[in-house]
Parts: structure tokens; sequence; C-alpha cells
């Protein structure tokens, strides 16, 4: 029977909200209407309505609409809020979507009941843990992604084909989301651990843009400067795992030459890293201090306007030097990203243009400039404090890759 996944799912559904309602129901007068066997039984109703069709599905919603209003009639005395009525139209229709789509069903049936059973959690977190600034910000990264993103045109509007505006915003969205889960990193997990794992996440992102982020947090907050400098580092350690995916999916034969180097590479950048974070924690990094906003707006879109100066200098030095200026292409291109530069020597590889030992010196270029833009930002954004704490390990980094490539 095809239908019988559907309907055991919908039963699910409507037993887990239902378990959860049941024990917000309350006692007595207050005692709230739906409970287990009503929310089990919405939810068939629904499997039920869409099996019989569109007016079985009419029927069933007109009737479950009129008993959340009675439900809601009989208990806004004691209770104003909408919840459990709300419940009830959800779990139907869900009923009604697993008849269509039963793992989407069921994963928003688990949902519903995670955010049911979050009300005291959330209560607290809205009223006291959250600040207005917090919720200022929330809303513009919001407005940032969800309305100003797709308005812009996904298109070149330079000569160059290098400037396009939807992807130069959808970095600024970027670097304030990275300082943004940086900040929520910081309230659930603390200044060490929680400034590590923005760190090392956002460097998956972009470690350039990651840098930047926290040098802004680091001038804003200068108590957490160490800290935002070893989660700097570590951003680099997701650089080079990333460098590692993208050329051994793209060309392995020269994830083959590049394999020492990135070793290399990885190794002294985690040594440096752990060394400075064993010397941060004889600071109380872990103190009381003040994290400040989630992010600053006009941070972000300083970063976006160097780097699409930088990528328009880079299209005017490709147009001089040529395609042929293998090395110099890639350097220059490194500056902005050099995973875009390393995919494009993994594409002359793959389509057998360059050989990988030939590659390896263009990339080595790439990974060279774009470090040293990546510095240029710690400066420029964190301050000489910040710059000078990952100088050391950056170029330490450089120096592993250069050496062990030169060796092989």
């Amino acid at each position: 029977m095809d239908e019988l996944p559907g309907l055991l799912v919908a039963l699910g559904v409507g037993l887990l909200v239902g378990v959860e309602r049941e024990r917000s129901k309350g006692e007595g007068a207050t005692r709230r209407a739906a409970g287990v066997r009503t929310f089990a039984l919405i939810a068939l109703a629904g499997s039920i309505g869409a099996l019989v069709g569109e007016v079985g599905m009419a029927v069933g919603g007109a009737f479950v609409a009129l008993a959340a209003l009675a439900s809601y009639r009989h208990s806004r005395s004691q209770d104003p809020g909408l919840t459990t009525e709300v419940a009830m139209l959800v779990v139907f229709l869900l009923g009604v979507l697993a008849m269509r789509e039963v793992v989407l069903a069921a994963g928003i049936g688990v949902t519903v009941t995670i955010l049911l059973a979050a009300k005291s959690r959330l209560h607290r977190f809205v009223s006291q843990v959250l600040s207005e600034e917090e919720l200022h910000d929330a809303l513009l990264l919001a407005a940032a992604a969800a309305i100003v993103l797709p308005l812009l045109p996904d298109r070149a509007i330079d000569p160059w084909q290098v400037l396009n505006l939807r992807q130069l915003w959808t970095l600024a969205v970027i670097v304030m989301a990275i300082n943004a889960a940086g900040h929520v990193a910081l309230r659930l997990f603390g200044v060490r651990r929680g400034l590590l794992l923005a760190g090392f996440a956002g460097g998956f992102v972009s470690s350039t843009a990651t840098i930047a982020s926290l040098g802004s947090r680091a001038k804003q907050a200068p108590a957490l400067a160490t800290a935002c400098a070893n989660a700097a580092l570590l951003s680099n350690v997701s650089t080079v795992v990333q460098l590692a995916l993208l050329t051994g999916l793209l060309a392995p034969d020269l994830l083959r030459a590049l394999a020492v180097p990135l070793i290399a590479a990885g190794v002294a950048i985690v040594v440096f890293a752990a060394a400075a974070g064993w010397r941060g924690l004889r600071q109380s990094a872990d103190a009381s201090v003040a994290i400040g906003r989630p992010f600053q707006p006009r941070h972000a879109l300083v970063f976006v306007a160097v780097v699409a100066s930088v990528m328009l200098l880079s299209a005017l030095m490709l147009q001089w030097l040529g395609p042929t200026a293998l090395n110099a292409t890639l350097a220059v291109s490194g500056i902005a990203d050099v995973h875009a530069a390393a995919v494009g020597a993994a594409r002359l590889v793959a389509v057998g243009r360059i050989d990988a030992a030939a590659a390896v010196p263009a990339v080595l270029a790439a990974f060279a400039t774009n470090s040293a833009s990546k510095l240029v930002f710690a400066f420029v954004s964190g301050g000489r404090r910040y710059g000078l704490r990952l100088l050391p390990g950056i170029v330490l980094m450089v120096a592993a890759f250069a050496i062990a490539a030169w060796l092989q």
C-alpha cells in the first residue's frame, strides 16, 4: 500500500506534537482542549483529506479552523495565546503534506515539536538575553540577505567583467554573518572556544573576510584582541584544507603534487596557532568583557570596497600581462581569493594545458599573495597589534609551503 508511509508519518507527527501539547494543557478550569488524541486525529484527518481529494481537504481544513476558533474562545480569558490553535492547523497541513512528501513532513513535524517545547527558553532568550542592539543587527542582516541581495543584478557592470554587484554584496553579507556568528559563539561558548569555532568555520567561507571581521572585533573590544588573533590564525587551517579538497576534486594529479606543501603549511599554522593559543591561556580571556555589537556594517562595506578594487586591479594586470604569464596571473588573482586561483590552475591541469609540476609554482604565488592580502586586511581592520600577532604565523605558513615545494 503506497499510502501507508504517509499515514504513519502523519500519525507520528500528530502524536509527537500532541504529547508536547498534552504536557502544556494545564489542569482544572484552565485546561485546554487539544491533547495527544486530538492532534493525532487532526493529522490523520489531513492525510485522509489528501486521499479523498480537494473537497475532503477543504472540509477537514474548515472543521479544524472552526475547532481552533472554539478552543480559543474557550481559553482566551485564562490564556490569550494562540499557540495550540495554530499548532492544530499546522498539524492538519502536515498530515496533508505527509501523503506527498513523507520525509519533509516528518522533518517539519519534529521541528514544530522542538519549537513548541522550547517555549520557556525562547521567551527567556527574547526577553532577557537578546538585547535591542542585537535584534536591530539581526534584522539588518536579514534585510541585507533577503531584500537587498535578490534585487541586485547578477552580472558584471565593468568592461573587464569582474565587478558583479550581487557577488560583492554577497561578500558583504558573508562578512556581517561571520561577525554575527562570532558574536553568537561568544555568547554561547565563551571567548576562547567561541571565537576559535567562529574562526575555523569562517575560514571555509573566506579566511580573508574572517580575518578582517575578527580584526574589527579586536579593535572594537581590545580585551578580545588575543582571542581574535588566535581565531584568525585558525581560519588559515580551513584555507589549507579547502585548497586540498578543491584541487583533489578537480585535478587529482595536482593534489598529489601539492600534498607535501599543503601538509607542511597546515602543520606550520596549526603548531603556531596552538602555541599562540597556549600563551593566550595565561590571560583571563573568559573574564567579563564587553563583546560589543554583532557587527559593524561600515566595516563590511569597506572590506568589500577594497576587494572590488583589488579585483579591478587584477583584471587590468591580466589584460596587460596576457594569459600566458600563468604565475603572474594566478598571483594577482590570488590577492582576492586563493581558492579561485587554485581552481584556475586545477582546470588547466585537468584539460592538459599544463602539467601538475608547472602548476605548483603558480599556486604558491597565489598562496603567497593571498596571505599578504590577509596581512594587509589584518593591519587595516584590527590595527598594528592585531596584525603583528598574525604576521609570524602567516609568514611561517607560506615559508613552509614554499620550502616543501622547492625540496620536492
